[in-house]
């Protein structure tokens, strides 16, 4: 579905990237792992059109995306839920949920199909959903910006650190939710500092140090490396 070949990226003269090569096939949930500062926020907005690489090639469904502005690789299918959640504070969160639909005559077509589905996955969400989103707890926040990448109706959803800030028992059941989203025709690319639960519902996954894919495997061939438990798993 998603295929990054030999990706480089910089801020100026300061190399972020350097040949980075990753693949999602369909229905795939696919971690992205490493520590702050190690490109991963950098590779998704990257995919995202946000970015623009200086080497390298992407494309998406067969489709060449690299130079297309962000409002296309939407279009496209490829929506990207940004670390840190960013909301709009003083929009109900049905507002909320609603600027994600849109982006596309399709996804603002769909958009009560939508709003159900993304209630039904969140309850919190629809007992509040005329509440600011400005008074939502940091679970709730995180919970509407993953809604409102669904309402864009992705084939690809890209979610960076879904767990930041979060408390375990909060983030487990986020996670529960990101582990049903294949069955409803939607590939996940999951960027976390927490491998150990991202590894716990990834299918496959990359470890990415200083720029670098140093590691790949199955969800059970890293949750065995040494560099995992060392690095990630304080073990």
């Amino acid at each position: 579905m998603l295929k990054v070949e030999d990706l480089y990226v910089s801020y100026g003269i300061i190399p972020v990237l350097r040949g980075v090569t990753i693949n999602v096939k369909e229905g795939e949930i696919v971690a992205l792992l490493g520590a702050n500062g190690s490109g991963k926020t950098t590779l998704l907005k990257t995919i995202s059109g946000l970015i623009k690489c200086s080497r390298g090639e992407i494309t998406f469904l067969g489709r060449d995306i690299r130079n297309l502005p962000p409002y296309e690789i939407v279009k496209a299918g490829i929506v990207q839920v940004p670390e840190g959640r960013e909301i709009f504070p003083y929009l109900t969160v049905k507002e909320n949920l609603l600027m994600g639909a849109i982006g596309s005559k399709a996804a603002w077509k769909s958009r009560h199909d939508s709003l159900k589905m993304v209630f039904e996955l969140f309850p919190p969400l629809k007992e509040r959903s005329e509440m600011q989103a400005r008074f939502l707890s940091g679970g709730e926040q995180q919970m509407l910006a993953i809604g409102r990448g669904l309402m864009a109706k992705p084939k690809l959803l890209m979610i960076d650190e879904p767990s930041l800030g979060l408390a375990p028992i909060v983030f487990r059941k986020i996670y529960d939710v990101i582990t049903t989203l294949p069955g409803k025709n939607i590939t996940v690319l999951l960027s976390e500092q927490n491998a150990h639960y991202a590894l716990k519902i990834a299918d496959r996954g990359y470890v990415l140090e200083n720029g670098v894919v140093v590691l790949e495997g199955s969800s059970k061939e890293l949750q065995e490396s040494e560099l995992i438990k060392k690095a990630y798993m304080g073990m």
